[in-house]
C-alpha cells in the first residue's frame, strides 16, 4: 500500500470457499470471511450472500470500551449499547441505524462476539433504500477460522487495524468473482 489512502480495495472468493475470500488491497493480500451464500448479483433480504458490487465507504462505528490501535481516514463514531440497525424492509427506517429497543427487528451493534468492535457502513441500498435488497452490508471484524457473515466483509482484528489507516470516504470495495 502507498500513499495516504486506498482508492480500490477487491474482493473475490477464495477458490474452493464460498464463503471466504481475498481482500486485495494495494500490494497486500488478506484473508476475509464473506456471507453465507456467496456473493451474489441478486442480493435479497437474508439469503445470506454478500453483493456482486460496488461499495464505497461511508463511516464506520468503534466500541469506545475496546482499543482501536490505529487513527483512520473514515469518520468512526462512538458506539453505543441502544444502536441497533433495523432489517425489516416494510419499516421507514430500513437498512438504518436505530435505538433500541425498537418496534421492528433490528441488528444489535453492541455485541458480546466483538464483530462490531470496529464496524464501516457500505455504500449497498442505502440511496435509494429499496425494500428486501439487503440491509447491515458491512465491513467488520471476523470470528476466529473466519466463519460465514450474513453477507458482510469480514477481515481480522490485526488486519483491519493495518487497513484502517489507508481507508477513507473515497475509498471503494469492489466485491468480484
Amino acid at each position: 500500500m502507498t500513499g495516504r489512502s486506498l482508492r480500490f480495495i477487491d474482493v473475490r472468493p477464495r477458490p474452493g470457499h464460498r464463503s471466504q475470500g481475498q481482500l486485495i488491497a494495494g500490494n497486500i493480500v488478506l484473508r476475509c470471511a464473506l456471507g453465507k451464500g456467496g456473493i451474489s448479483a441478486f442480493k435479497r433480504e437474508g439469503d445470506g450472500a454478500t453483493p456482486l458490487a460496488r461499495m464505497g465507504l461511508l463511516y464506520g462505528f468503534k466500541r469506545p470500551d475496546k482499543k482501536v490501535r490505529a487513527a483512520s481516514g473514515l469518520a468512526l463514531r462512538t458506539l453505543s449499547r441502544n444502536d441497533g440497525w433495523c432489517e425489516v424492509s416494510d419499516d421507514r427506517n430500513y437498512n438504518r441505524r436505530v435505538r433500541i429497543p425498537y418496534g421492528a427487528s433490528y441488528d444489535t451493534m453492541w455485541r458480546k462476539d466483538d464483530l462490531y468492535d470496529i464496524c464501516i457502513v457500505m455504500d449497498w441500498n442505502l440511496n435509494p433504500r429499496r425494500r428486501a435488497k439487503g440491509s447491515a452490508i458491512f465491513f467488520h471484524l471476523a470470528r476466529p477460522g473466519y466463519t460465514p457473515t450474513e453477507g458482510c466483509i469480514a477481515l481480522s482484528r490485526a488486519d483491519m487495524n493495518r487497513l484502517l489507516p489507508y481507508l477513507s470516504d473515497q475509498t471503494v470495495i469492489r466485491v468480484k468473482r
